[in-house]
């Protein structure tokens, strides 16, 4: 544990994104008790207002506070984020190690099923769902979470079967263990790093998935603030308010970035290999 500690302090990848994603989750965190004013308070007296002392980042066009709905909005990101990712990672897992443990006609129907569920990406799974159920964020996070169960499935599949043919676990079998008590004592721990990995993408994918959902109107519905919804609602003052679409802007590019930085130093940081050549 203490030598992983010192080569992630010297990993400025690693490092950087986690920075990023402590400042996203610290926004989400500091939205739950404090927030400089009601996200959802219409002030049209002070609609449009530019950045000042008493509006950090300025006011929207119904005279919301901007700073108060982008702190508000990281808290839904990461709801919906870790909600889908935890679905789709815990069923995509299950298929994946049953589909590596059975193997034969098992594993090709589970793969078979993970290549057709690959042509409904989250997008559309989710103007699917909103045309027979309505837009809200339930929804968005289904979609989501269909389009992360097949890449969960193919990731833990292709790690599972390398693990499968090591050499303990042969010296497991001759002990007498199951394909169950094998795959849970064995197989999982040692492919956990790789799937800790790839929720780490996976949740960047998921932020930009719900900003695009809310800013097609089919993710995250009024009053609850969106960044999505934000972009959407400031591309007609573009040229009138900058600013309305560079901050909720800013916020997805710091939070997707942060992400993709952690997952890459993790990946980098998990894998003795990638490590020798850095």
């Amino acid at each position: 544990m203490s030598d992983f500690l010192s080569r992630a302090l010297k990993h400025r990848s690693f490092l950087c994104g986690g920075l990023l994603t402590l400042l996203m989750l610290g926004m989400a965190t500091l939205s739950l008790v404090w927030t400089p004013y009601s996200p959802t308070a219409i002030n049209i007296r002070r609609r449009l207002a530019p950045p000042s002392a008493d509006y950090w980042l300025g006011t929207d066009p119904y005279g919301r506070d901007v700073f108060s709905m982008i702190l508000v909005g990281a808290q839904n990101s990461i709801v919906v984020g870790v909600v889908a990712v935890g679905i789709g990672m815990s069923l995509g897992t299950a298929l994946g190690l049953w589909a590596s443990a059975r193997r034969g006609w098992l594993e090709e129907l589970i793969m078979r099923f993970a290549d057709f569920t690959f042509a409904f990406p989250a997008i559309l799974s989710a103007i699917m769902f909103a045309a027979v159920l309505g837009p809200n964020s339930l929804n968005s996070i289904i979609a989501i979470a269909i389009f992360n169960i097949p890449i969960f499935a193919r990731v833990a599949r292709g790690s599972a079967n390398a693990i499968w043919a090591r050499d303990f676990i042969l010296a497991a079998r001759a002990a007498g263990k199951g394909a169950l008590r094998i795959t849970l004592e064995h197989v999982l721990p040692n492919i956990l790093a790789v799937l800790v990995v790839q929720a780490t993408i996976q949740f960047a994918l998921a932020i930009l998935a719900e900003a695009a959902l809310s800013y097609l109107g089919l993710g995250t519905q009024p009053p609850t603030p969106s960044w999505g919804r934000m972009l959407n609602e400031a591309q007609a003052m573009i040229f009138r308010s900058p600013f309305l679409v560079v901050f909720p802007g800013l916020a997805i590019m710091v939070s997707v970035l942060g992400l993709n930085l952690l997952g890459d130093g993790l990946r980098d940081l998990t894998d003795p290999r990638l490590s020798r050549q850095r």
